[in-house]
Order: structure tokens, then C-alpha cells, then sequence
């Protein structure tokens, strides 16, 4: 049982407390395996909540005892990016944690959230588009790695990052 924080489906109404804790999480976590000139370029387009994952009922956060949200993640059937669907297969969406909360549970709660609502939802299998520095993350929930592969991000622009997947 996680101790310090609640999980809920996230709303509409959280996008700037989701945002922030993006905005938080993800260029203290990700220096130590991209170069600076490369974040400053992509961080703008991955720190910003995504309203569709937001409406989605498949996305969740995690708020601590003073209603801060200190972890976010969820799932969907459309594969990021393309929107294309294939039967039993679910995508991990957009995970943070703040610096101040890794090592907590938070990540792998929201995950297991997502694990028995896939599952629930005939899903029996889950990809994920994994950063450099969350692949140990998913590797410790189950994901094996599949191939490096990078991330289109804009025009002329892209993340290198790590196709994972794992059975459910």
C-alpha cells in the first residue's frame, strides 16, 4: 500500500498541475543521460499535459496529503503519435514522478492502475515509448527492451530513446 499519496483519474482541470510537475520531473531526471542543447529543444513540446490523455480516463496522478500532485502516467489503446490501434495491445503514456518522490512506489502504483484497467479492458500486452533514463524504471516493472530507436519530437526534430514491452 503506497504511503504519502492517493492516486485518481486525472481531469481537464489538472493540466497546470500536470504541467508543472512535468515541467519539474523531467529536465532534472533526463540531464544525466541527454546533452543540454537537446532538452532545451524537446523539454517545451514534453512538458506540457496533454488534454487528450487528460479526458481519457486512462491517465491518473498521484497527489500527496497536501493535494500536491507528485506522480502522472497512464495508458491507451492508440499507439503515441500515430493513433493507430491494434486488438490487445496498450500503450504506457507520458509517466513522471517528481525528483522529491522517486523511490516511493509512485511510479510503479500509477503503473499497476494501469496494468488491472488494461487488463480489465481485454489488453494483454503493453509497448512503451521509454526515455534513456526511465528504461532501469520499466526494466524493474517487467519491460524488456526492444530496440533503441528515436522519437520523432517536431520537424527536424527527435529524442533517442527505447521500444519496450511487456506481457500483462
Amino acid at each position: 500500500m503506497p504511503i504519502g499519496f492517493t492516486i485518481r483519474v486525472a481531469t481537464p482541470k489538472d493540466e497546470l498541475t500536470v504541467s508543472a510537475l512535468l515541467e519539474s520531473s523531467y529536465p532534472v531526471l533526463m540531464q544525466q543521460d541527454y546533452d543540454r542543447d537537446l532538452l532545451s529543444a524537446v523539454l517545451p513540446k514534453m512538458t506540457r499535459a496533454s488534454p487528450e490523455l487528460l479526458r481519457s480516463g486512462t491517465y491518473y496522478v498521484a497527489e500527496n496529503e497536501s493535494g500536491l500532485i507528485v506522480g502522472c502516467g497512464g495508458w491507451t489503446r492508440e499507439r503515441p503519435g500515430k493513433g493507430d490501434v491494434e486488438d490487445k495491445l496498450g500503450h504506457i503514456r507520458h509517466f513522471a514522478t517528481h525528483p522529491e518522490w522517486t523511490s516511493r512506489a509512485v511510479g510503479r502504483s500509477i503503473y499497476d492502475v494501469c496494468e488491472r484497467q488494461a487488463r480489465s479492458e481485454g489488453v494483454t500486452c503493453f509497448e512503451c515509448y521509454s526515455s534513456l533514463n526511465a528504461e532501469g524504471f520499466y526494466a524493474a516493472l517487467g519491460f524488456e527492451s526492444v530496440r533503441r530507436m528515436d522519437f520523432p519530437m517536431g520537424v527536424n526534430l527527435k529524442i533517442p530513446g527505447v521500444l519496450m514491452r511487456r506481457s500483462i
